[in-house]
């Protein structure tokens, strides 16, 4: 099966794949799934798509489920609705705030530190807003949750996956994305720092979205070419679940806009229940083919048509130095070293 990186980028409108994509029904499970035994993280489970894929991999008999979540009460909550439909599961709520390095640095050595088995996990957890917002460490707030954030839990968790997982079966690892990198731009491209580009309020809009999941994407490629996961260790792939309703993805939104969204929603939108699908689609049926890739609609998919330009080519060597630098605190390049020659 061809690979993201091999396939040529997409030229239809996207609109009109956003239309066919919308009302593509999920294919049935092709064999029987038993996850016995397994233990999965899922990042952003107490609600929406988190939950409904939680459900799913209980469903599927998953012996432990760590819900990761910024608010402990709220995690607690949801949590107790699924011990009473699955009491025969381990259900554990741990802290997790994607807006603090602190939080996700102390999570990764929880998982390190006192989990002897790990075979999956979902970051699922994201962010959208209307309104310009920095980070604690800086960052306009969806570039940090959504990419920033993010892609360092995901090389933190990389070593647990790939040494916790049975011997011979890789850990597997799902990154929630979303179509709206298909057609982002990134003007900022030019700009040295980027990171401070990205920053700057006078750039933030609509569009700041689909950018901070284009990055994860450039982040992608630049993981393939430095050739630091092995699908035979880790099986790592992007999936677009679609666009949801029966979500909290969109409640800090306001006024018309989500009067408009509630209209949009009833005439496209997916339910969630159909986009945990395709998290298990991704992090269970699919095999090893799918590592380092893209999936949308149980398929996958090319690289967004950026990545094929000199410039998306440029921006991601930029992206990939300045995010290398933004970790260091954390090790990182030892850690992606390790893993890649472990």
């Amino acid at each position: 099966m061809t690979s993201t990186r091999d396939l040529p980028p997409l030229t239809s409108n996207y609109w009109g794949r956003f239309w066919r994509s919308q009302h593509t029904k999920p294919p049935p499970f092709p064999k029987p799934i038993n996850l016995t035994n397994q233990v999965a993280i899922v990042t952003g489970s107490n609600t929406g798509l988190g939950y409904e894929a939680s459900r799913l991999f209980l469903n599927f008999k998953l012996s432990r489920l760590i819900m990761a979540v910024r608010s402990a009460e709220r995690g607690e909550a949801a949590a107790q609705k699924l011990r009473t439909e699955f009491p025969n599961a381990t259900i554990d709520v741990w802290s997790l705030d994607m807006n603090s390095y602190d939080s996700i640095t102390a999570f990764a050595a929880r998982v390190n530190n006192e989990l002897t088995r790990l075979d999956i996990a979902i970051l699922n957890a994201g962010y959208s807003s209307q309104t310009f917002k920095k980070s604690p460490q800086g960052h306009e707030e969806m570039i940090q949750v959504n990419y920033l954030s993010t892609h360092l839990l995901a090389i933190l968790l990389l070593p647990a996956l790939k040494l916790k997982s049975p011997a011979g079966t890789p850990g597997r690892m799902t990154i929630v994305s979303s179509a709206l990198a298909n057609i982002a731009q990134l003007p900022e491209h030019k700009s040295i720092p980027l990171f401070a580009a990205l920053d700057d309020p006078k750039k933030f809009g609509m569009p700041t979205y689909g950018v901070s999941k284009l990055l994860g994407h450039l982040w992608l490629w630049k993981l393939i070419e430095g050739g630091y996961v092995k699908n035979d260790d880790v099986v790592l792939n992007l999936i677009e679940p679609g666009y949801l309703k029966g979500t909290e993805f969109s409640r800090k939104v306001s006024g018309g806009t989500k009067v408009a969204l509630k209209l949009f929603q009833a005439l496209v939108a997916r339910t969630v229940q159909d986009g945990a699908t395709t998290v298990i689609d991704a992090s269970v049926v699919k095999g090893k083919e799918s590592g380092c890739c893209y999936l949308a609609d149980w398929e996958i998919r090319p690289f967004p048509p950026f990545l094929h330009t000199k410039e998306g080519q440029d921006a991601a060597d930029k992206l990939w130095e300045e995010t290398m630098a933004e970790y260091k605190f954390a090790n990182v390049q030892g850690v992606l070293n390790s893993v890649k020659s472990g």
